[in-house]
């Protein structure tokens, strides 16, 4: 189906927050509630939008920091860039110390941080790994 600048914002929109009312949006957009509603049904019904999703907030979530070291003749930035695109990571951090680099992971189990760890242990010139559980946020 052919997108255009306005699919193209709605679904920005509609990213940020699905639940956004198409009132809302239109009123962004000066269309009308109906034009929002129909351009999304069209979205949907190409196939474009697959689905609305929710994202659990972090107290329904695990998380952990992994400390990482990388072999020192392997281009750190290089590990840091592929870390970043693994499922469950959150956050990446080039560090200083005797790990290289550090990342916030979050997944809704125990058994899912693993398996992101497991791919993570994977990824070449990685060398050695310290896993904590972070057990509560106090801010």
């Amino acid at each position: 189906m052919y997108k255009d600048k306005v699919d193209e914002k709605i679904i920005g929109y509609l990213k940020e927050d699905s639940r956004e009312s198409f009132v809302d949006i239109g009123k962004k957009l000066k269309l009308s509630e109906s034009a929002v509603r129909r351009r999304v049904k069209n979205l949907v019904d190409s196939g474009t939008i697959k689905k609305f999703t929710l994202e659990l907030g972090e107290e329904n979530s695990t998380s952990a920091i992994v400390l990482v070291s990388v072999d020192s003749a392997t281009d750190t930035s290089k590990v840091s860039l592929k870390l970043a695109k693994l499922e469950g990571v959150k956050t990446v951090y080039e560090i200083t110390g005797q790990y290289d680099i550090t990342t916030i992971m979050s997944a809704t189990n125990i058994a899912e941080i693993n398996s992101s760890i497991d791919a993570l242990r994977k990824i070449p010139g990685v060398v050695d790994t310290n896993t904590v559980i972070i057990l509560r946020k106090i801010i």
